[in-house]
């Protein structure tokens, strides 16, 4: 049975600037490192949550350091989408990496010997968790609404879904923009869109 199974997805309501802020500070109070460096990876990567869940340590670091920006190939469409990595996302990566031995394969592992990498299960509960630790409630938010946080914002402060688009590895831009239930806004230069949509994206401070 998919995880998603009797949810809505696609129209969760995003997380705002203090709802991150709230949910990190928590995870920080707790000291829960894995967690800190899941979300806080899930905020910059604004991948799906299957691909989320299988980043390769690789993926992420230049032999001891964290990348500045990272690249993966989605599952479901065999795209490519690059991501940048902040400062705070590098920090609680390391510290997580650091508690780890021998360093994994990939950078949540699972709990069972069965299974290489944290499931898309496991993470949906976690989420769950987090959200009710912000006081929200957890039948609005979910895994897109970590997702669509970021975006949506890229989106709100400048108008352009092709930026988004290219950041979430949409095929189509109508899909971008049911996705983030917005209009469609007018196309830039193909040249120029990956390297500003990432610019957009490194700027935007959640």
């Amino acid at each position: 049975m998919p995880w998603n199974k009797g949810r809505k997805v696609g129209q969760k309501r995003a997380l705002r600037r203090q709802d991150v802020r709230t949910i990190r500070e928590r995870l920080r109070a707790e000291d829960r490192k894995r967690d800190l460096a899941l979300f806080s990876l899930a905020i910059d990567s604004k991948l799906p949550a299957c691909d989320l869940v299988a980043i390769r340590v690789k993926d992420v670091y230049n032999k001891n350091r964290v990348r500045d920006r990272a690249s993966v190939v989605l599952q479901r469409s065999d795209r490519p989408v690059q991501f940048e990595i902040t400062p705070e996302t590098k920090e609680a990566i390391t510290d997580w990496r650091s508690g780890l031995r021998p360093v994994p394969i990939y950078l949540f592992p699972s709990r069972f010997h069965s299974r290489l990498h944290m499931s898309t299960r496991q993470y949906a509960r976690l989420v769950d968790d987090w959200v009710k630790g912000a006081g929200l409630d957890p039948a609005v938010y979910g895994t897109h609404s970590i997702r669509r946080a970021k975006i949506l914002l890229i989106v709100q402060e400048t108008g352009d879904l092709k930026a988004a688009q290219l950041l979430l590895g949409h095929v189509k831009l109508a899909s971008t923009a049911r996705y983030l239930e917005t209009e469609l806004s007018p196309r830039r230069s193909p040249g120029q869109r990956l390297a500003a949509a990432l610019k957009i994206s490194e700027k935007v401070k959640l």
